[in-house]
């Protein structure tokens, strides 16, 4: 039979209890710990999806898209493309200077791995 104990001041099973609720928590910090920053941020996040669903988008129709400035989009969009998540073109057309941006490889498989793991992370608080 299971008795209290009088040092932790529990019973037995509670702590059993306990301990596993511990053990799922660590379980979703470890996968929020996964989770790639650099796309996680909520613009950088719009960026990578506005991206991920229309071939190549330009400056100005993200900045449109996402509501942004362009001070912002700027500096959002050049973290992506250092770290080879999107693709950054720039052109002429006639006097008037274009940017377009695309997609990588590397930014899908980023951005569907992202996906994965939130979709685990919400699995994982809604089994509690």
């Amino acid at each position: 039979m299971a008795r209290f104990n009088p040092i932790s001041g529990r019973h037995p099973l509670e702590t059993r209890r306990t301990g596993r609720v511990a053990q799922r928590k660590r379980g979703q910090a470890t996968a929020a710990a996964e989770l790639d920053r650099l796309i996680h941020e909520r613009m950088r996040l719009g960026i990578v999806s506005a991206l991920a669903a229309n071939e190549s988008l330009s400056f100005h129709d993200l900045k449109k898209l996402l509501a942004t400035t362009d001070g912002n989009l700027s500096v959002h969009a050049r973290k992506l493309e250092e770290a080879k998540y999107i693709v950054c073109e720039k052109y002429f057309e006639g006097r008037l200077p274009k940017t377009v941006y695309r997609l990588s490889p590397g930014g899908r498989h980023a951005l569907e791995r992202y996906l994965d793991q939130m979709e685990a992370l919400i699995h994982s608080m809604r089994a509690r």
